[in-house]
């Protein structure tokens, strides 16, 4: 006989919808209503059922209705019983042909290192919580009530001071704009330049082709700006152009800072033409060998927008960015954002805005950058072993990127050799505009595997360098889902 196992258990009150018709007695439109519940995959198995007097409680039933209509169910095999479980739906062997199974999805990489991602076992729990714990111990009602389209102000305010302080960002709150992370923010930006009539605007090449695409969609025409060992050539950009897509600090994926005689050209230009300047700093935090190079945004406020994020910093999950604008693109961003999803989700933004203001978002980049710049070594030191390979990008960043020579495997047969070792890298020729007899070359990261799975996967990466590799790459390879999502 079914029972309620304990008072604890008889004051769960589990949720459960059952259609009820009585018409042919309660005790069999219980059981009748149950059994369609359960065949027709409402009820799967494994579900809990509400307690015998939870349920009649609020079926309006005797209690020994639903025993007598549970004891049954369990004659028949539709439920189980076990002491100190309560009772679940059984097991129940599917009758007629088995349904069609999806084909398996192809294996997880043994080992991850694609540009861009960050380590996030080392995810400052221990800190995130505590910041937790005090942003709910004062937090008012309204925390939990509808947020604001541009942001809390706490991380508005804690952002315009950490970005002046790290980066020479020249903000103040009411310019700044929280998002749903980069993706997000640069769509927003995007349909924003279009709708007020921009038709063409210039981006790196190469370049994020991820991002690229978003530009695109919003309707933009995107023109390559050629990447040399000065960075992008800006020179190039004329009165036509709309606007620039940058990453100044540490081009993706060269690795190259802008030269400081193309910042001036470029502030040149953004002044005589009107033209916008949109600054990604997507791993401004992480400098190794070379004194910090400012954000570009600090010399032309009036006319760039600078682009930042904690998924390099913290993780991609946390889904927080944020602009900083020049003051007449503040109104239509935050309608935009509105009309996106109304507003960013509050509590991850006051901890965050806890963290920076306690200074721990500081001790954890310093604690990651020193981690990171050792990996990076060891990157080198193993890459050092395979003959023609060329790094780039050393001195700052999260990836680094190795050119290819013209005699010897070519970055197809590479990407095939490391997928082939389960090991997930990225491709250099995808990242330009025409991939066509372009520069070949991997990029490879150093920031992702923990601290215990990285040598083991630098071990991984030198063999499939070295050993023999033919044949095309596999799609996955080289897939845009790759990419961590900012």
């Amino acid at each position: 006989m079914s029972n309620d196992w304990s008072s604890g258990w008889s004051d769960s009150r589990l949720d459960l919808h059952i259609e009820l018709d009585a018409a042919g007695g309660r005790r069999a439109g219980l059981e009748s209503a149950l059994r369609a519940a359960i065949r027709e995959g409402r009820l799967p198995a494994g579900t809990l059922l509400p307690s015998t007097r939870g349920l009649a409680r609020d079926l309006g039933l005797s209690r020994g209705t639903v025993s007598a209509a549970y004891d049954q169910l369990v004659e028949e095999g539709h439920l189980t019983t076990r002491p100190g479980s309560g009772t679940t739906v059984a097991e129940v062997p599917q009758q007629g042909p088995s349904p069609a199974r999806p084909a398996p999805a192809p294996p997880a990489p043994r080992h991850d290192l694609r540009p861009g991602l960050p380590d996030v076992s080392a995810f400052p729990a221990r800190a995130w919580l505590a910041a937790t714990r005090r942003v709910l111990a004062h937090a008012r009602p309204e925390v939990f009530g509808a947020g604001d389209p541009q942001g809390r102000i706490e991380l508005r305010s804690a952002l315009a001071d950490y970005l002046g302080r790290t980066r020479g960002v020249i903000t103040t709150p009411d310019r700044i704009v929280i998002t749903s992370g980069y993706y997000q923010g640069l769509g927003l930006l995007s349909g924003v330049l279009a709708a007020a009539g921009t038709r063409s605007v210039a981006v790196e090449d190469p370049g994020h082709n991820l991002f690229r695409g978003v530009v695109q969609r919003a309707g933009l025409t995107t023109l390559a700006l050629p990447v040399d060992a000065l960075g992008a050539r800006v020179e190039a950009l004329t009165q036509d152009t709309g606007a620039v897509f940058l990453t100044p600090s540490h081009q993706y994926p060269t690795g190259v800072p802008l030269h400081p005689g193309r910042r001036r050209t470029l502030r040149g230009w953004a002044r005589a033409t009107g033209g916008l300047i949109v600054e990604d700093d997507y791993d401004g935090e992480y400098r190794y060998d070379r004194q910090p190079v400012g954000a570009l945004q600090g010399i032309a406020p009036e006319w760039t927008v600078y682009c930042g994020t904690a998924s390099k910093t913290l993780g991609p999950a946390l889904r927080l960015a944020w602009l900083a604008l020049p003051h007449h693109l503040v109104r239509p961003v935050v309608r935009a954002k509105q009309d996106a999803d109304l507003y960013t989700e509050t509590l991850g933004q006051l901890v965050l805005a806890d963290l920076i203001s306690t200074h721990a978002y500081d001790r954890h980049i310093r604690a990651a950058r020193l981690r990171y710049r050792r990996r990076r070594q060891l990157l080198l030191d193993r890459v050092a072993a395979v003959p023609g390979l060329d790094a780039h990008g050393v001195p700052a960043g999260l990836h680094t990127l190795l050119t290819l020579p013209a005699e010897g495997p070519t970055e197809q047969q590479l990407l095939a050799g490391c997928a082939q070792h389960g090991l997930a890298v990225r491709g250099l020729t995808e990242l330009h505009h025409d991939p066509a007899d372009r520069p070949q070359g991997l990029l490879i990261g150093f920031a992702a595997p923990s601290e215990r799975a990285y040598p083991a996967a630098l071990d991984t990466l030198l063999t499939a360098l070295t050993s023999d590799r033919r044949g095309p790459a596999p799609a996955a390879a080289q897939s845009e889902s790759s990419q961590s999502s900012r």
